[in-house]
C-alpha cells in the first residue's frame, strides 16, 4: 500500500494525502476523515525514516530542460538560476532529449535526489497527464500551459501561442502572401506546436482561406539542421511557397540557410518568420522577423510562483506572458503599393 493507492481509494490527490499525513491545516475535515479512514482500514503506516531522509536531502530545485538545441530555454535557464541564487536556493539543471519523458525522469529524481521542487522548461502534456500524479512536490511548467490538467502542485507560465501565431499569419497575408508554409513541431494535442497551428488555422479562416496541413505543414524537431531539412522537403512539395512561418527561431535559421543553398533569396523570393525572439535572431542576415517571448517575465513569474508554493501550501497558478511581433528584415510585401 502506497500513498498513491491511498489517494486513489480516497478519491483525492497524492498531495492532499501527504498534507493529511503531515498534519497540514489546509484540508477540509471531511477529506481528512476520509483519508484517515482509508489509512486505518488498510493499516497504512507512514515511513518516518523515509520522511526524515526526504527532509534531509530536499535541498535543491531540479530544472528539467526539454531539447538540447533550444536557445530560448538556454536564455530562460540562465535567468531562473540567477533568480534562485538571489533567493538563496540551490538548483541543478538536467538536459533531456526533445522526445524524452520528462515526468518519468522527474520521478526518478524524486527517488534518488529528493528535490524540493521542479521547474520544467518545455513539456509534453501527455506525459504529465499519465504520470504527474506520482509527484507531490511543487512544480512549475514554463512555455506550455498545465491549466487543464488540474494538478494542485503544478503551476504554469506560458505565452499565448494561439494569439501569437494568428498574428504572424495575419501579418503575412496582409502583405500579400497566400502560399504560406509552416515548419516545426508536430500535430500532437499535447505540444505547444498544436496551439501555434490552431492560431494559424484561425487566421487563414478569418481571411477566407484554408490551411492544407498535408501540403503546407512540415513537422520537425526544434533544431537548425532539422529546420534545414524540413524546408527542403516543404519546397519540393510546394515550390510556389512565398512565405514560411517557422515555429521556432532555431528552425527559422536552418530554413534561411536551406533557402540560400537552393538559390532562393530571403526575403526577395521567400519571406521567413520565426518564433521565440532569441538574441541570435537579431544577427542573422537578413535580420529575422519573429515573435518575441518575454523571457524575463517567464523566468520571473515562474520562479516567484514556484518559490511561493515551496514555502507555503502548494496552490496551482496559471499565467500568460506577453509577446511582441518583431518585423525584422526577412519579410517582403507582395503588394504593389508597398
Amino acid at each position: 500500500m502506497t500513498i498513491k493507492d491511498i489517494a486513489k481509494i480516497a478519491g483525492c490527490g497524492v498531495a492532499t494525502v501527504s498534507r493529511v499525513i503531515n498534519n497540514h491545516l489546509d484540508v477540509t475535515e471531511k477529506t481528512r476523515n476520509k483519508v484517515l479512514a482509508v489509512m486505518k482500514e488498510y493499516n497504512y503506516q507512514p515511513n518516518i525514516n523515509a520522511k526524515h531522509l526526504k527532509q534531509q536531502y530536499s535541498s535543491s530545485i531540479a530544472i528539467l530542460v526539454k531539447g538540447t538545441h533550444n536557445l530560448l530555454f538556454a536564455e530562460i535557464v540562465e535567468q531562473v538560476k540567477a533568480l534562485l541564487l538571489e533567493n538563496k536556493q540551490e538548483s541543478t539543471v538536467y538536459y533531456l532529449d526533445e522526445d524524452a519523458n520528462e515526468v518519468e525522469y522527474a520521478l526518478e529524481l524524486c527517488r534518488e535526489r529528493h528535490p524540493k521542487g521542479f521547474m520544467f522548461l518545455g513539456g509534453d502534456l501527455e506525459h504529465f497527464q499519465e504520470s504527474f500524479a506520482d509527484i507531490s512536490v511543487p512544480s512549475m511548467l514554463l512555455t506550455n500551459t498545465a491549466k487543464e490538467l488540474g494538478f494542485e502542485n503544478l503551476s504554469s507560465v506560458t505565452t499565448d501561442d494561439f494569439a501569437a501565431s494568428r498574428q504572424v499569419i495575419d501579418y503575412l497575408i496582409e502583405r500579400g502572401h497566400h502560399e504560406i508554409g509552416i515548419i516545426g513541431g508536430n500535430q500532437s494535442y499535447f505540444q505547444v506546436s498544436h496551439y501555434r497551428l490552431l492560431g494559424c488555422k484561425e487566421s487563414f479562416q478569418r481571411h477566407g482561406m484554408n490551411l492544407d496541413e498535408s501540403a503546407q505543414y512540415e513537422p520537425c524537431r526544434f533544431a537548425m539542421e532539422d529546420g534545414y531539412k524540413a524546408a527542403r522537403r516543404l519546397l519540393e512539395r510546394r515550390p510556389d511557397t512565398t512565405a514560411i512561418f517557422a515555429l521556432g527561431d532555431v528552425i527559422a535559421i536552418g530554413v534561411i540557410r536551406a533557402l540560400q543553398d537552393m538559390g532562393r533569396r530571403v526575403p526577395e523570393d521567400i519571406s521567413v518568420v520565426g518564433y521565440d525572439g532569441i538574441p541570435t535572431a537579431r544577427f542573422t542576415i537578413p535580420r529575422l522577423a519573429t515573435v518575441q517571448q518575454d523571457t524575463s517575465q517567464l523566468a520571473l513569474r515562474g520562479t516567484d510562483i514556484l518559490l511561493r508554493n515551496i514555502e507555503r501550501v502548494p496552490c496551482a497558478m496559471h499565467e500568460v506572458s506577453p509577446f511582441r511581433l518583431i518585423p525584422g528584415e526577412s519579410v517582403a510585401s507582395l503588394l504593389k503599393n508597398e
